[in-house]
């Protein structure tokens, strides 16, 4: 991970004004990030065509909402918008551009090249959160083109860190296998949740003791993995008596076509419907 300055500093001391380009789940995610780390609403413009209740609250603190034209160039704008809406909002940026401006985008698949085209002379950070950013437990992977200096990437990593872990990358050809791994990751961890309580169903358990037992035990694995020094490999194995209950279910779950085969069958389709959004 790159060495930066922390996000509480870094946004505390942004200088001209952030343009938030949607406000949607992840938009709105980072703006609750951004401003519990101290950065001044008066400093932010949100554009959103279906904001929120606290997105039109925030007027009242300072935070500019659909202004009717562009202002001064802004120094950072993150593009929170869904992909397949690039094509007509990214034009209209243009007025907010600066020489000196950055650019974030957290579309997922909109390489580069495509960001370049859009936005031409743009420094332009191209990024992939996940979900768990909404509670601060995100993780977050960059990539920079080559016009991003470094001042622009400390703002920028102060901006992405506001939700969770930073990592940085130098080859943006790994960021289809980020969507497929950390952005969509998420919703795998979602899915075996789903699968163990229904399995609990199965094997006799009442429904709802079936999905309290599930959830909870997904919940605080995933804690003591992030708390833990040690790896998955190892912790798993702590669990694993030789012939007891949790060997005869993980024989089920790493034999052939388990578990592990049919997760790099399933990352490997995301990454590669990641390219095709290339664009």
């Amino acid at each position: 991970m790159t060495k930066s300055a922390k996000p509480s500093r870094t946004l505390k001391s942004l200088p001209g004004t952030l343009l938030l380009v949607g406000a949607g789940n992840m938009g709105s995610a980072l703006l609750d990030g951004w401003l519990k780390l101290g950065l001044n609403p008066k400093k932010i413009i949100a554009l959103e065509p279906q904001p929120s209740r606290n997105l039109v609250a925030l007027k009242r603190q300072g935070l500019q909402l659909n202004p009717d034209k562009a202002g001064p160039p802004a120094t950072v704008i993150v593009l929170a918008i869904k992909p397949q809406l690039a094509p007509e909002v990214l034009p209209s940026l243009v007025p907010w551009l600066g020489p000196k401006s950055a650019v974030i985008s957290i579309m997922a698949g909109r390489a580069l090249r495509f960001l370049e085209r859009m936005l031409p002379n743009a420094a332009i950070v191209r990024a992939m959160p996940n979900t768990p950013a909404s509670i601060g437990r995100g993780i977050t992977v960059a990539c920079p083109n080559a016009r991003v200096t470094a001042a622009q990437r400390t703002i920028a990593h102060g901006l992405l860190g506001a939700t969770g872990a930073v990592e940085w990358v130098a080859n943006e050809g790994l960021m289809d296998a980020v969507t497929a791994v950390s952005g969509s990751g998420p919703a795998y961890v979602f899915l075996l949740a789903e699968a163990l309580a229904q399995a609990g169903k199965s094997a006799g358990l009442p429904a709802e003791l079936a999905e309290k037992l599930a959830r909870e035990t997904v919940a605080g694995a995933g804690e003591l993995l992030h708390r833990s020094d040690l790896n998955a490999a190892t912790l798993r194995a702590n669990v694993t008596s030789p012939g007891g209950t949790t060997a005869a279910a993980l024989d089920v779950l790493m034999g052939d076509g388990g578990l592990e085969p049919l997760m790099t069958k399933a990352v490997m389709a995301a990454t590669r419907r990641g390219r095709d959004l290339a664009g």
